[in-house]
């Protein structure tokens, strides 16, 4: 049986560095794992760390970026895919999903793929809970996306909140029991 070709995307949140461990349980399980960076990810942590710990070429979300040969990446991160884990769900990459919104490599490999997609939103507890929010993850249920999370926590702000991202083990048991 080939190994479980995961895609993850990591988005602008303080969060972020939670996605390192994330890949690491993920690689210690036998997958294989593509990160795909969006540019305010990059603020918080440079991608040669992400393929230092992925062993993978890290994607960013420049769409224009030339590749080797004729490849349009979003399409073959798409179709290799199975299953998309997006580790921290920040508020924005939601609803950019939510609308159809396509406008980076994350957001156009996720509107392309057929594989599974898992959000682990992380964001502050008064974003999480906001009305707009809510209604975006209610369609995107609604539509076949999958949720982990966010659990009370530390929040980036300093207070205690609903927001907090999912402890690593209970996400990559919800990828696992996707791959079923």
């Amino acid at each position: 049986m080939r190994a479980k070709h995961i895609i993850v995307g990591v988005t602008g949140s303080v969060a972020c560095y939670k996605a390192l461990d994330v890949i690491r349980a993920l690689r210690r399980f036998g997958a294989s794992v593509e990160v795909v960076l969006t540019k305010e990810a990059e603020e918080f942590i440079r991608p040669v760390l992400f393929q230092s710990i992925s062993g993978n070429k890290v994607v960013t979300s420049d769409l224009f970026k030339l590749t080797e040969g004729w490849d349009a990446a979003h399409i073959s991160l798409a179709e290799k895919a199975d299953l998309v884990l997006v580790a921290p769900a920040t508020a924005n990459i939601i609803g950019k999903v939510t609308a159809g919104i396509c406008d980076d490599m994350l957001t156009c490999s996720i509107c392309a793929t057929k594989a599974p997609v898992l959000f682990a939103p992380a964001m502050n507890e008064g974003m999480y809970k906001n009305k707009i929010v809510q209604e975006n993850i209610s369609k995107l249920k609604k539509a076949g996306y999958h949720f982990t999370g966010p659990t009370k926590g530390k929040l980036a702000c300093g207070s205690e909140g609903l927001g907090h991202i999912q402890d690593v083990e209970v996400i990559v048991k919800e990828v696992k029991r996707l791959l079923k």
